[in-house]
């Protein structure tokens, strides 16, 4: 479902592919979609006293919504790290039945 986040989905939301897609070394359980200049903040001003402000949390909105209604529970959030960094942290059930694939 990553690969379809990185290419197909984010084309068809944003007009190009996801920068880059990672797995966290220390949990399974997170992944990060890196971009370093997102179209949603591309034409937002930020005020200075509302510089932690990343208007990318819509787009983590968008993916925690298709991931949870393609079967993959998880909760997204937008990070300023490398320009912007949606980390998603799927939900054990997720990674269960991940390894419960595996083997097939």
């Amino acid at each position: 479902v990553l690969l379809f986040v990185k290419g197909p989905l984010w084309r068809a939301l944003f007009g190009r592919e996801a920068d880059k897609l990672e797995q966290a070394n220390d949990d399974e359980r997170t992944f990060y979609v890196i971009e370093r200049e997102p179209l949603v903040n591309t034409f937002v001003s930020v005020p200075r006293e509302n510089s932690s402000l990343n208007c990318a949390a819509f787009a983590a909105g968008l993916l925690e919504a298709a991931l949870g209604a393609g079967g993959f529970p998880a909760r997204v959030s937008a990070h300023w790290h490398k320009g912007t960094t949606l980390m998603i942290k799927f939900e054990e059930a997720v990674i269960a039945r991940d390894k419960s694939l595996e083997g097939r």
